[in-house]
C-alpha cells in the first residue's frame, strides 16, 4: 500500500511539473512575442497604449474632481500605481494589449451618490469576489459556451455605438485651455479628425501619440501657471465597514456584474480572437480570475474598481497597439506617475482637452463597432469554409441556426443579423449591457421555438399522412 501511494505521489509530482515547464515555455513565448513586436514597431506600440485615454481619463478625473463634492471616491496615487502594476502584469501574462479600465458601473452611481473611498471600495470588492466565484465554479466558462455569436457581437456593436455617443457628449463641453480665446475647439476637432481618417491608410502613424501632445501643448500655459511640486506616493490601507457592503456595495455592484462579464470578459475574450487571431486569446475564465485579483488586492488602498474592456482594447488596436509591450508601456508610465508625481497627473488630466478625448473615444468606437462585419464570414467563431467556399455551420453549443455543417441560407444571415441588433439595440435604448443581452436571448429563442413548432407540426402532418395511407391500402386491394 505504500508503494501504491508513493506511484501516485510520483505521478502528482510529475504532471505538476509538466504544467509548469508548459507555462514557463508559454511565458518565454509570450516574452518573446512581445519584445519582438516592440523591436519592430516602436511608435506603434507606444501610440497605442495611450489609445485608451479616452475612456480612463473622463472617469478619472470626475472621480478626483474637488468641484464634485467635498471628498474624493478614489486616491489618484493609488489608482495611478496598481492600474500601472495590473498593466504591466496582464501585459506580460496575456501578451495582448488588454486595458485596465474603471468599472463603469460603479464609476456612474458612486459619482451621483457622492461615495467615499470605502462606499466605492465596498462595491469593487463585491463585483470581484462575485466574479470571482463565477470564474472558480467554471460558470464563466460554461456561460461563454452558451451564448450565440450573434449576441456577442451585438454586445461589440452595442458597446461601439454607445461610445460613439459619449464621443458626442465629451465634444460638446466646453472648452478651456488656459489661452485667451476658447473658440479653437471646432478647428481643433476638425484637424483631429481629418488626421483620424488619415490613419486609417496610414496605419503606421502613431495617431494616438500625435494627439497625446496636441493636448498636452494645449493644457501647457494652465498647467504652467497652476504647476504643482512632485508628490511621494503614501500607500494606506482601510477596511470599509459593514454596512458599507450591504448598502452601497451591493447597490452599486449588482449593476456592474453582467456588465463585467459580458463586456469586460466575454466580449474582451472574443474581440482579443477577432483583432489577434495569430495570438492566443485570453480565456474568459482567465479574464474572470484577472478581475477578481485586481480588484481584490487594489481596493484596499483606495485604488479605482477596475476591469478590462472590449472599447478600451479595440482603442488600443486601432492606434497601433499588437502586442502585452504597449500596455507594459503605459503601466510603467502610470507607476511612476502614481509614485512622484500624483499631484501633478491630478491637474494634467483636469486640464486635458475634451476635444482631443471626444475624437480618441470617436476612434476607439469605431473600431469595436467594425468587428460586427464578420458575423456572417468565417472570421465569426462558429461558421466555418466548406466545400467549394460556402458558409457553413461550426458544431458549436452556442449554435444560432441550422446544423452542423450545413450551409448559412439567406434566410439564416437574416435572423442572425436581427438577433445582432436587437442586442445592439437595448444596449442603446436602456443603456444597460445586460438588458442588450435579455433581448437577445429572447430573439434567439424566438426564432428556436419557431423551428422547433414548425418541425413538430411538419412530424404531425407527416405521421397523419401515413396514417392515412396505411387506412387505405386494404381497399385499394380490395375486389
Amino acid at each position: 500500500m505504500a508503494e501504491g501511494e508513493g506511484n501516485r505521489l510520483s505521478r502528482i509530482t510529475t504532471h505538476i511539473g509538466i504544467a509548469l515547464r508548459s507555462q514557463f515555455q508559454q511565458f518565454k513565448r509570450t516574452q518573446h512575442y512581445n519584445l519582438n513586436t516592440f523591436r519592430q514597431q516602436p511608435l506603434q506600440e507606444i501610440s497605442g497604449s495611450f489609445g485608451d485615454l479616452g475612456t480612463l481619463l473622463p472617469i478619472l478625473i470626475a472621480y478626483t474632481d474637488k468641484n464634485r463634492s467635498s471628498h474624493s471616491g478614489i486616491d489618484l496615487s493609488s489608482t495611478l500605481v496598481f492600474t500601472g502594476l495590473f498593466n504591466i502584469i496582464t501585459g506580460l501574462i496575456w501578451g495582448v494589449p488588454l486595458p485596465v479600465q474603471p468599472m463603469k458601473a460603479i464609476a456612474a452611481v458612486a459619482l451621483t451618490r457622492h461615495f467615499h473611498k470605502e462606499e466605492v471600495a465596498s462595491a469593487g470588492l463585491f463585483v470581484a469576489a462575485s466574479i470571482g466565484l463565477l470564474s472558480a465554479t467554471g460558470l464563466l466558462g460554461w456561460f461563454n459556451r452558451r451564448i450565440p455569436i450573434p449576441i456577442i457581437k451585438g454586445i461589440q456593436i452595442g458597446v461601439g455605438l454607445s461610445l460613439f455617443s459619449y464621443a458626442g457628449t465629451v465634444l460638446s463641453k466646453s472648452e478651456q485651455y488656459g489661452w485667451e480665446f476658447s473658440d479653437m475647439h471646432d478647428p481643433i476637432v476638425f484637424f483631429a479628425f481629418l488626421g483620424l481618417l488619415a490613419s486609417m491608410t496610414f496605419r503606421k502613424v502613431p495617431m494616438a501619440l500625435i494627439l497625446l501632445f496636441m493636448g498636452i501643448f494645449l493644457a501647457l500655459p494652465s498647467l504652467i501657471r497652476n504647476s504643482s511640486a512632485l508628490s511621494i506616493w503614501r500607500p494606506y490601507t482601510f477596511i470599509p465597514p459593514f454596512t458599507s457592503f450591504v448598502n452601497e456595495g451591493i447597490s452599486a455592484g449588482l449593476g456592474q456584474i453582467p456588465l463585467t462579464t459580458l463586456n469586460s470578459i466575454i466580449a474582451v475574450s472574443a474581440l482579443s480572437a477577432d483583432l489577434l487571431p495569430n495570438v492566443a486569446a485570453p480565456t474568459p475564465t482567465g479574464m474572470g480570475f484577472s478581475v477578481t485579483a485586481m480588484n481584490l488586492v487594489g481596493c484596499w488602498f483606495g485604488s479605482m474598481p477596475v476591469c478590462h474592456g472590449s472599447g478600451g482594447l479595440a482603442a488600443q488596436y486601432r492606434f497601433g497597439a499588437r502586442s502585452g509591450a504597449s500596455v507594459i508601456f503605459l503601466g510603467l508610465i502610470k507607476l511612476l506617475l502614481g509614485l512622484f508625481a500624483g499631484r501633478f497627473a491630478n491637474q494634467s488630466f483636469q486640464e486635458f482637452p475634451n476635444a482631443i478625448l471626444g475624437i480618441m473615444i470617436f476612434a476607439a468606437a469605431l473600431e469595436i463597432a467594425n468587428v460586427g462585419e464578420t458575423l456572417n464570414t468565417i472570421g465569426a467563431r462558429d461558421l466555418t469554409e466548406g466545400k467549394d467556399g460556402i458558409i457553413t455551420a461550426l458544431p458549436r453549443a452556442n449554435q444560432t441556426d441550422g446544423e452542423p455543417g450545413e450551409e448559412l441560407t439567406s434566410e439564416m444571415r437574416t435572423r442572425r443579423w436581427t438577433i445582432t441588433f436587437v442586442t445592439a439595440g437595448g444596449i442603446l435604448t436602456f443603456k444597460n449591457d445586460a438588458v442588450g443581452f435579455i433581448a437577445g436571448m429572447l430573439c434567439h429563442c424566438s426564432y428556436q421555438l419557431h423551428d422547433r413548432t414548425v418541425a413538430r407540426r411538419s412530424q404531425r402532418e407527416g405521421t397523419i399522412r401515413l396514417g392515412d395511407e396505411g387506412g387505405r391500402a386494404p381497399q385499394a386491394g380490395a375486389p
